[in-house]
């Protein structure tokens, strides 16, 4: 006896897939480069502002911030990308706005620090951006483990950062 059963629809992908999500991938690294390229630009003598300031003896080369944070930057982007390719649309909103959140803090800091020399200013706002970084990397963890480990480099880094912009304020009254 023959069946002529109507075969299961294929699941949908979450997002399209194709040009469309490459676009948003270059929109979100031009985001996450923009920032990083605009405290740069706030920060144009931050390698001699850093040399003239009393630091730590642990504290990094000013060689190693450029490299690093060019590789942290990339991941955010592709972190941002991959939550963004899931289909719960108000949990992504969600974890975008933070992840803007984290961004705009991150931007804020380096006039702080290096153009204003505001090391107490600098120092909340970096606690504030561990915070929100903290809090991105609990709602992308929801929407995209790998996009939440791809952030964990880059909380590492800020929580390495803020203790040292602690010991520099407390070094450099």
């Amino acid at each position: 006896m023959a069946h002529s059963a109507t075969p299961a629809p294929m699941p949908s992908p979450a997002r399209p897939h194709g040009s469309r999500q490459w676009w948003a991938l270059a929109g979100l690294l031009a985001v996450s480069y923009g920032v990083a390229a605009l405290g740069a630009l706030a920060s144009a003598d931050a390698g001699e502002v850093y040399s003239a300031l009393v630091r730590p003896g642990w504290a990094p080369p000013a060689w190693l911030f450029g490299p690093v944070w060019t590789v942290l930057h990339g991941m955010m982007a592709v972190a941002a990308w991959l939550v963004g390719r899931q289909p719960d649309r108000l949990r992504v909103r969600r974890a975008h706005m933070w992840w803007s959140v984290q961004l705009a803090l991150n931007l804020a800091w380096t006039p702080l620090f290096f153009g204003a020399r505001q090391f107490g200013l600098a120092l909340l706002d970096i606690v504030l951006l561990l915070a929100a970084l903290a809090t991105t990397v609990v709602l992308f963890r929801r929407l995209s483990r790998t996009a939440a480990l791809l952030l964990v480099p880059y909380l590492l880094w800020v929580a390495f950062a803020t203790v040292l912009n602690a010991s520099i304020w407390q070094l450099n009254p």
